[in-house]
């Protein structure tokens, strides 16, 4: 048994990485002392594109309150120097970083520079993505500073692990994709979900045909192509197209596309975040989940949807098509190209295709498990 420290966000903190998080501290535990090194401020709220950094719901994972330690402000560079003394006093065997985006690399390399200086503790960066969806000003200084003091890599994702070897061609890595997402409840119906969308959102689908968009909204998530998709697919199909998520961007550009394209009835909207006891009917309501990205590494929104045995159509971009088997588990579409779009979600419905999928997906998804991931995060310890 190993004393692990894992080094990243977790409840309160809202998001696919702080829900990763806990469930590797989960599956962790079965065999290893865990704790978790929390943030006390993640970001500062000037920096913050979201309405709130933090969960309104339960934590729906039960992690003990005295194994989420909240130290490390980003802001404050004291806090990290105390952050890996309290850390180096737990005395680790291993210190777990889970690394998103530059911004977290100043905070993490001061304190994994000062946990190698005040012990030997081994120190491995999960890498869920890099470098940024959107550039920023010196990433790749950031990166290779964060990454001086790791002593392995875990990645994700092909396109993660080729981002890796721009700044790492020594230290040892694996590469295992990312796992399903397994605790926001079982499956449910389809009837059950919509009425308790209904309950909930007054989202009233009824009988209706519907697709999903899921998850916070920027520009490099493409909604603006499914939305210019549309009016092709509903000229062929009737059916509701379901975005749920929190505008990171200015909503007004897609409410006036929606508007000029003549949807705004066909278009159901839940702006806002989604707590994690939520999550599940949203994907057990849809036949068909949606991710028209520009960019990506990988997408946690494929992982819920594999757990719920829903088809996606996505983008050529990252990981995406790593993922999703074109033909047997949804359909890979051009990026930035809403007329292949329309086009895959047409086929989908007109080839009656959900159920096909979902049979392949239930024995896809075997390979995505968390036991198969930690075995090979394991490798490195």
């Amino acid at each position: 048994m190993s004393n692990i420290i894992l080094v990243g966000p977790a409840y309160p903190y809202r998001g696919g990485i702080a829900q990763s998080e806990a469930i590797l501290f989960q599956y962790l535990s079965t065999k290893h002392d865990v704790a978790i090194v929390n943030f006390k401020r993640q970001y500062p709220d000037l920096l913050f594109p979201g309405k709130s950094q933090f969960e309104d719901g339960e934590d729906v994972f039960g992690i003990p309150k005295a194994k989420n330690l909240r130290l490390i402000d980003t802001i404050n560079p004291l806090s990290w120097i105390n952050t890996s003394r309290r850390i180096a006093k737990m005395k680790p065997d291993l210190v777990i970083f889970s690394y998103w985006m530059p911004f977290f690399a100043p905070c993490f390399a001061v304190i994994s520079f000062f946990i190698k200086l005040f012990s030997k503790t081994r120190i491995i960066f999960i890498c869920h993505n890099i470098l940024p969806h959107e550039a920023q000003p010196g990433q790749n200084l950031l990166t290779k500073v964060v990454f001086a003091n790791a002593d392995a890599f875990m990645v994700l994702s092909d396109s993660v692990e080729e981002d890796l070897k721009k700044f790492n061609q020594v230290k040892p890595f694996r590469n295992s994709p990312h796992p399903i997402y397994n605790s926001f409840g079982e499956p449910v119906l389809k009837t059950d979900a919509r009425l308790a969308l209904k309950r909930l959102y007054n989202v009233d689908l009824d009988n209706e045909k519907v697709i999903l968009f899921f998850g916070f909204i920027r520009k490099y998530k493409g909604l603006q192509y499914l939305l210019e998709a549309m009016p092709e697919v509903l000229k062929h199909e009737r059916l509701k197209l379901l975005v749920v998520g929190e505008y990171y961007d200015d909503e007004k550009p897609y409410d006036d596309q929606i508007n000029k394209l003549g949807i705004s009835v066909d278009v159901i909207q839940v702006s806002k975040y989604v707590p994690s006891e939520h999550i599940r009917y949203f994907f057990c309501a849809s036949d068909l989940v949606v991710q028209p990205y520009v960019s990506a590494t990988q997408s946690g929104i494929s992982q819920i949807a594999y757990f719920y045995n829903k088809p996606m159509i996505s983008t050529d971009v990252g990981a995406l098509s790593e993922v999703v088997i074109d033909g047997k588990t949804g359909f890979i579409v051009p990026a930035e190209d809403s007329t292949s779009l329309a086009k895959a979600i047409v086929r989908f419905y007109q080839e009656d295709l959900e159920e096909a999928f979902a049979k392949n997906i239930d024995q896809e998804k075997e390979k995505y498990s968390w036991e198969y991931f930690t075995g090979k995060l394991e490798e490195l310890f």
